[in-house]
């Protein structure tokens, strides 16, 4: 029964006083629908980058990529994580992955439009820079399907190093069908490839790799023994494996399924139980008589994979890139509409001081980023100076971009403060994937010494990406100084100095692609606080001068 204290609070709000807790005030709407396509450093570095025709698509992708639905399946997709099947109910061994429909979902989307092998089978000038792009963009779903899709990218040009191989599998690894399922190639209609190089002892040392590769009678097929420490999507249709062959360590195509419809033995044994990247299952594979095809000579195994290697690092330095541009696109939404000490927080100074930082770290990781892809895109097309500036600069990047990766989201979610903490709002999901970029491909220090020895054994490489930085000489003092420093650092460089050289040649890089391409608010403040040392320890130090206001409306996207 109503009571008379009750009535005057239940004719004015037209609930039941028990509710009068329950008002949600002071909180955002929900951020989709969004354009994840809405950014125009990103825009503008398709355009310079030779693949403008692709612009449409891309924003089409981007009005798919932050829909509800699409939301909803990277949500999905990373709740309800794969689980392995060892066998089936008779008994028999399967080694099976099975995915929540979402991720599914996800992936038909990704390779449907091009995010996989495609660019290998597009004519066009442009055609990588574009993939990229697009997976820029629809990266905003969620990370873990981009990894079967990177390494399908990536295995093409390694493949081409057994013709005869890549004549039978290379037109069905750059189709844009997603065609789940374990079957003979000659039945689907496009596959999927995965990679296999680690090992427990030895990790990112590949060299130690102690599974072994035995001829048979059939020239060019081998059987494989050993055991595998991280390969991720094992539902893949074949991988490049790295195993010992009698005259050394080689490149080999495992087949999931033989010609003949056979299971080849490829005994998942556990899925790892992984800080992020929760969607994507990552497996110990056991071969044990397992058949595979020599790609490449004998003994030539890590020279063949390499170039699978480089482009799988550019989509590490790509996914970190697409981390950092979506938790700025959470960040700014949230604090665009939250309000504390009687303002809005996107019009507290001290707020947009931390936003503006978040902005320019992301739009110099979105524009290197995009400079790679067009150096990768050219590179392919038989440009020597491409090809050298590539083989150095995605190093550097990939050293660079994806250790920023992690404090980056760390700052972006606290700008959420403690609704930012909880899985709810995806950002938790964000801040644990992370540190795997950092990791994928080779770890930071990996990496960092990756650069020594392309000094070392280029002197090209060196001198493509001094080239680059003079492209921008005289547009800033800071700039022109760090370059100085560069090169002085660069006689006797040691291996126990290589991150902080490596660390200053990713920052001289960025600010001369920014001085050269992005409005002077950016620039300047880029080069003021990364070269200039106008700049603390943490995001939310940019000085005075910095224009807060020519920042953020060039970053923060209409949401809301």
């Amino acid at each position: 029964m109503t009571t008379l204290a009750q009535e005057p609070y239940e004719r004015a709000t037209g609930r039941p006083e028990g509710y009068a807790t329950h008002d949600v005030t002071n909180q955002p709407p929900p951020l989709s629908p969004y354009d994840a396509c809405d950014d125009t450093a990103l825009l503008e570095g398709v355009r310079r980058e030779g693949a403008g025709w692709a612009e449409d698509g891309l924003r089409r992708l981007g009005r798919r990529a932050g829909s509800v639905e699409a939301q909803e399946w990277g949500d999905l997709a990373n709740r309800h994580e794969p689980e392995l099947r060892t066998h089936d109910r008779y008994g028999n061994r399967v080694d099976e992955v099975e995915y929540h429909p979402s991720w599914h979902r996800l992936m038909r989307v990704a390779v449907g439009e091009g995010l996989a092998g495609a660019p290998w089978a597009d004519g066009r000038p442009g055609a990588h820079v574009a993939r990229t792009a697009g997976s820029l963009v629809w990266g905003h779903t969620e990370a873990g399907h981009g990894c079967p899709t990177s390494m399908t990218y990536a295995a093409v040009p390694a493949l081409r190093a057994a013709p005869a191989l890549a004549e039978v599998y290379e037109p069905l690894l750059t189709a844009r069908q997603y065609d789940p399922g374990l079957r003979p190639a000659a039945e689907k209609r496009g596959l999927l490839a995965g990679m296999g190089m680690t090992e427990k002892q030895g990790g990112s040392d590949v060299r130690t790799n102690s599974t072994a590769a035995t001829p048979t009678a059939e020239p060019g097929v081998y059987t494989l023994r050993g055991h595998k420490w991280f390969t991720s999507a094992p539902m893949c249709d074949v991988f490049l494996v790295l195993a010992q062959a009698p005259d050394g360590l080689s490149c080999f195509l495992v087949p999931r399924v033989l010609p003949d419809g056979t299971r080849n033995t490829f005994r998942v044994q556990r899925l790892k139980d992984k800080l992020g990247n929760r969607s994507n299952a990552s497996s110990e594979p056991e071969f044990d008589g397992t058949v595979a095809w020599l790609v490449g000579p004998e003994g030539r195994g890590v020279k063949t994979i390499i170039e699978m290697v480089n482009c799988t690092r550019l989509d590490c330095v790509m996914s970190s890139a697409t981390l950092m541009r979506k938790t700025l696109v959470e960040a700014g939404h949230h604090v665009r509409h939250r309000s504390a000490f009687g303002a809005r927080l996107l019009d507290q100074p001290l707020m947009r001081n931390v936003l503006a930082d978040l902005a320019l770290e992301s739009e110099a990781a979105t524009t290197l980023t995009l400079r790679l892809a067009g150096a990768a895109d050219r590179a392919v097309r038989g440009d020597a100076g491409e090809a050298a500036f590539r083989r150095i600069a995605t190093a550097v990047g990939k050293y660079w971009v994806t250790k920023r990766g992690p404090a980056f989201t760390a700052e972006a979610l606290e700008c959420l403060g403690g609704n930012g903490y909880v899985e709810e709002s995806g950002m938790p999901r964000h801040y644990r994937e992370a540190p795997l970029l950092s990791i994928w491909e080779g770890s930071g220090n990996v990496n960092a010494l990756d650069v020594l020895r392309a000094l070392g054994r280029s002197p090209a490489a060196g001198h493509a990406l001094f080239e680059e930085l003079a492209l921008a000489r005289g547009a800033d003092p800071r700039l022109d100084a760090a370059v100085a420093r560069l090169r002085t650092g660069l006689t006797g460089a040691s291996e126990s100095g290589a991150r902080r050289l490596v660390e200053l040649m990713a920052l001289a890089l960025q600010a001369s692609l920014l001085v050269r391409y992005a409005p002077p608010a950016v620039a300047d403040a880029f080069c003021a606080t990364r070269l200039g040392g106008d700049w603390g320890h943490s995001f939310g130090t940019l000085p005075d001068t910095a224009d807060l206001g020519g920042i953020l409306a060039r970053a923060l996207p209409a949401t809301g």
